[in-house]
């Protein structure tokens, strides 16, 4: 699976932006998805994933309520939407899929974590101006 980010940019404090994740391959829809974000000098951390069919999220606390995760697995692309923006979001963006094994259609809880993801894409840069 290759994983290819678009739609950052620099956005002033308050607006929105979308980000992108398309993926390679046939499998898209058996992976769980998810995005975390790295700032210089901070460790990447994770920001949202979601569940193979769709149904299940998971938010950092940072983030709940003002992003949104989602996919279409018709056009395996995976979306993240980004409102209400702050400097503190300013980083670069990572998409990730893992293979969720489960069987379940809730999101395993340790999808909030890096470990599970096998494959990452190159990121896209995030800037918020205050």
């Amino acid at each position: 699976v290759q994983l290819v980010e678009s739609g950052g940019g620099l956005v002033q404090a308050g607006g929105s932006l979308r980000l992108s994740c398309a993926a390679s391959g046939r499998t898209f829809s058996s992976y769980a998805m998810g995005w975390f974000r790295q700032a210089p000098g901070k460790e990447r951390e994770f920001v949202a994933a979601i569940s193979w069919i769709g149904g299940s999220t998971s938010y950092a606390d940072s983030v709940k309520g003002r992003f949104t995760i989602s996919r279409d697995n018709a056009k395996n692309t995976v979306y993240l939407q980004m409102n209400y923006l702050k400097p503190e979001d300013t980083a670069v963006y990572y998409c990730a899929a893992g293979a969720d094994d489960s069987g379940s259609f809730l999101l395993p809880r340790g999808f909030r974590t890096a470990m599970p993801y096998d494959y990452w894409g190159q990121g896209t840069q995030v800037t918020v101006s205050s």
